[in-house]
């Protein structure tokens, strides 16, 4: 791309060449085998500071230390308002430090400063509404005969390991970090590869709070290695992944030979339905925001997009001219405006650009977009894709990219047919200026959570988010989060 001149000289120099080093019980080590794993900048190729390799030998010993903190007074015997303070503390840097941060993650993985802005402003937030929950977390007593006591006790599970997804490191980590410390767990951090760099600076600020040492470690690494070793390690209590279907089908498959729980936010297909009522100009802004943003690399992207037959051309129209205008043009992620930035590694541009090449062999025909944008990045044009059937693979898989289906529905019946005719259900989006329409057709959708006349906004901890079948497992969020963190002990005293 000829307007893609930043070089090292604008990023920060913490992703700038050089080997990054773990945090394993508040010491910063190497990979027990020496190793490390390259990184590299989506939007120029240029290399950036690699990470540790860690394997299951590094995992031992962040379960390890992790194991000794849950064990430790300083932790286990924290009051809990001492411990929402410490969350608060947590919220104070990630504010102090959400430039920094943001860039970090714009540079590693390609999203725009919008996006990355975006995600740190809710991460702060997000320790901020936990941090109120340490002091709330309360059992209950329980009548029983006239000469017993019985109660219930909230406690933590243990040792926590998160892994979750490379297409947004700081957005994904508060919701599943902030709760588990709430509840007085500890935690083992398994970053993305490709994605690990802000999740290495985070630990390091978190060192000047009054975390105790060994409460969070982090160790990068492949999936296939450090994070199989996290998730089968037989002293982690508890799994909180985010990440593809497949992949989390195996991390429940090898839970659950030591019988862990976990918690899954998987991938999605996501429906948007677009009725004639609806303000089709606003609609068509929204739409293009649900597969554009973060260049598509977001589990809730609007890629199935319905709209009612009567108003298809107008729509389609709208929707291409304004895909065709700022802010949904590739450019920089580091340039003030930018919402479509490159795809986050080699590997996710050649999976993309073959689906590309398999909706023309499948008969899909290309609005706009279909190529490779500028010839330097893993840029991908926005792609519009019409004539497709349901049974058709861009129709059905999760795709990952600017990419999404535009097909029409006859009422409310077809609409909700069609949006639900998905092994998916994470999210969807409604499009319409009638009351009752919009909530009949919430009500029906097989999704975790329905957006009316807007998209993409998303919780900063008081309510839940999750998917219906293949999407996941659980919620993040909301009340229903702190069950996902504690277990329940009953306890019967003869008086």
């Amino acid at each position: 791309m000829t307007e893609m001149l930043r070089t090292h000289r604008d990023v920060p120099e913490f992703v700038r060449g050089g080997d990054r080093l773990m945090s394993i019980g508040g010491q910063w080590v190497p990979a027990a085998s020496g190793q490390t794993l390259p990184n590299v900048d989506p939007a120029t190729e240029e290399p950036l500071a690699s990470v540790p390799r860690g394997g299951a030998a590094d995992v031992d010993a962040a379960v390890r230390a992790a194991r000794r903190a849950f064990a430790d007074p300083e932790w286990a015997d924290m009051t809990p308002d001492r411990r929402g303070r410490i969350l608060n503390q947590i919220a104070d840097v990630i504010e102090a430090h959400a430039e920094e941060l943001a860039t970090i993650d714009s540079v590693n993985m390609g999203a725009p400063r919008l996006v990355t802005d975006t995600m740190l402003a809710e991460a702060s937030e997000a320790f901020r509404y936990f941090a109120g929950w340490p002091t709330k977390i309360f059992g209950t007593h329980v009548p029983t005969t006239g000469d017993r006591l019985g109660y219930t006790r909230k406690e933590p599970l243990g040792v926590v390991g998160v892994i979750w997804g490379w297409n947004g490191p700081m957005g994904q980590l508060p919701s599943k970090l902030a709760p588990a410390l709430a509840a007085g767990n500890t935690v083992v951090l398994k970053p993305a590869e490709t994605g690990s760099l802000s999740t290495l600076r985070l630990a390091e600020l978190l060192e000047t709070t009054d975390l105790p040492a060994g409460v969070v470690n982090v160790v990068t690494g492949l999936g296939a290695e450090a994070g199989e070793a996290l998730v089968a390690h037989p002293d982690v209590a508890k799994i909180a992944f985010t990440g593809s279907t497949a992949t989390g089908k195996h991390v429940q498959e090898l839970a659950s030979r030591t019988l862990k729980q976990v918690t899954l936010e998987l991938g999605g297909k996501s429906p948007a339905v677009v009725f004639a009522d609806a303000d089709l100009r606003q609609a068509a802004r929204g739409v293009a925001a649900g597969f554009h943003g973060n260049a598509g690399q977001a589990c809730v992207a609007t890629t199935r997009i319905f709209v009612q037959d009567s108003v298809r051309e107008e729509f389609l129209a709208l929707l291409t001219e304004t895909m065709a205008a700022p802010p949904f043009v590739p450019g920089d992620p580091l340039t003030p405006g930018t919402v479509v930035g490159p795809l986050s590694t080699k590997t996710q541009f050649d999976r993309v650009s073959s689906y590309l090449d398999l909706a023309v062999a499948e008969g899909a025909r290309v609005v706009t977009g279909g190529t490779r944008h500028g010839d330097r990045g893993y840029f991908v044009a926005p792609t519009l894709l019409d004539d497709t059937t349901s049974d058709m693979r861009v129709v059905r898989e999760e795709i990952f990219g600017p990419v999404a289906t535009i097909s029409t529905f006859t009422d409310v019946d077809d609409a909700v047919a069609q949006a639900n005719d998905t092994d998916y259900g994470l999210a969807a989006s409604v499009w319409t200026t009638s009351l009752s329409t919009a909530h009949q057709v919430a009500a029906r959708l097989e999704a975790g959570t329905v957006w009316i006349n807007t998209w993409g906004e998303m919780s900063t901890g008081n309510l839940p988010f999750g998917g219906y079948k293949q999407s996941g497992i659980g919620r993040e969020g909301g009340l229903e989060v702190l069950d996902a963190y504690t277990q329940t002990k009953t306890v019967l005293v003869a008086l």
